[in-house]
């Protein structure tokens, strides 16, 4: 690098086809070696940077033939000369950890991205890249209320403190109405292959014991144990236990009618198509039961479902349970043996779950969500959604609308073709 001048260019204006080759063109005429590249195109105009290395006598040839094509085209070039000392230090930055933060909401405002950005400005972290996930909005849709927006940040450094960074946002994500996710940029993350969800609460806006507490005439009673459960005020076995027991002498036939009409939670439907395009095996964890599970897995083709099963005898419900229940430790051995069987390592699974008895899975997974959570979850929790659908843990994933949206359309072609 002796002979060689470091040099940043800058253009700026409105994109148009065939502006990066002419660039890049330029660049090969004179066998000069690009260090770096970035482009973002934000409302069809255009910002890309090229930091690039040649021999002292070219670089004049090179800035004077780029200017040109520049004024040609229309856009605006910059040109900015790096020393060795900044290019070395910049190197030297590569060493430091990378983290995705996702933030996510019904819309996103100038105050909301200011308060997240300021925290991670005061963790001396650096913004290396800023992507919309979310689809882009119909005037007319701005005041739609199941709107989702999303922005994923990319950044580098090592915080000064992650616990106080982790702190601050989940009280600006209380005061501000958003969600967040901030994980490591890693391998795992880009390759997570097995999810788990609690059902109650969850993929379905109800707890289905409190459904059947209420046909059997006990509804209140139920209701008042459920919830202090899911809580974590008291023992989860214990308040499964006494719950059941008030359910003894119902008829068999309301299962099936609790079962049709179950209220499945927002952006359900959604979440479980692109799951399934995209290969992940799902499991159902639940402290509820299996032949709700079961009706769940059958139409959203779960690959596993394991849950609690209730004593039916003549037609009836007895107040028993057969085999063991379905707790909060059980899920975490399950998460563990379930990633064992897929050959999945546990940094690639996915918990999402709401009550006290998701909080051992969430704790286990490589990423733990607490969805429409209890308090107590929430706090423990690494990651949360409370301002939207389920589908929303796509985002955390990494999914981006259009993409879906491709994929969904392509789809759409191809079932038309075979019919």
């Amino acid at each position: 690098m002796e002979n060689k001048e470091l040099i940043l260019v800058r253009i700026t204006g409105e994109d148009k086809p065939g502006l990066t080759a002419s660039v890049t063109a330029i660049l090969a005429e004179y066998d000069a070696s690009i260090l770096d590249i970035g482009q973002a195109d934000i409302h069809n105009t255009l910002s890309l940077g090229i930091l690039f290395a040649t021999d002292d006598k070219d670089a004049g040839y090179i800035m004077k033939k780029l200017l040109f094509n520049a004024t040609k085209l229309g856009v605006t070039i910059n040109f900015y000369p790096v020393s060795k000392k900044e290019y070395a230090e910049w190197v030297g930055m590569q060493g430091k950890n990378r983290y995705i933060l996702t933030l996510l909401g019904r819309r996103l405002s100038a105050e909301q991205i200011t308060s997240v950005t300021s925290v991670i400005a005061k963790q001396e972290l650096n913004i290396d890249a800023i992507r919309r996930l979310s689809g882009r909005v119909a005037i007319e849709n701005f005041n739609f209320p199941k709107r989702r927006s999303c922005i994923e940040f990319s950044l580098r450094g090592n915080p000064r403190n992650r616990k106080e960074m982790h702190s601050q946002l989940m009280k600006l994500s209380d005061e501000l109405e958003m969600d967040f996710s901030v994980q490591e940029d890693n391998m795992f993350r880009r390759m997570r292959r097995l999810i788990c969800f609690d059902m109650d609460s969850t993929l379905i806006e109800t707890e289905v014991i409190d459904e059947l507490a209420m046909r059997a005439g006990v509804g209140d009673q139920v209701k008042k144990i459920t919830e202090s459960a899911m809580r974590g005020e008291i023992d989860f076995k214990e308040s499964f236990t006494q719950r059941v027991s008030l359910l003894k002498g119902l008829e068999e036939s309301v299962m099936q009618e609790i079962a049709e009409n179950l209220p499945f939670t927002e952006g359900l439907e959604r979440l479980m198509a692109v799951l399934k395009i995209h290969g992940y095996k799902i499991a159902l964890l639940s402290g509820g039961f299996t032949y709700f599970g079961n009706y769940l897995k059958d139409k959203f083709d779960i690959d596993y479902v394991y849950a609690n099963e209730l004593e039916i005898v003549d037609g009836k419900l007895t107040g028993n349970y057969v085999g063991d229940i379905v707790d909060g430790h059980r899920k975490a051995e399950l998460l563990k043996l379930i990633a064992q069987v897929e050959k999945v390592d546990i940094a690639q699974t996915i918990a999402v779950g709401d009550g006290a008895n998701d909080l051992p899975m969430l704790t286990e997974a490589g990423l733990g969500i607490a969805f429409h959570a209890k308090p107590k979850v929430r706090i423990n929790a690494q990651q949360s959604i409370n301002t939207m659908g389920i589908d929303g843990v796509l985002y955390f994933l990494g999914f981006k609308d259009s993409y879906i949206q491709e994929e969904e359309a392509n789809i759409k072609r191809t079932n038309r073709q075979y019919e």
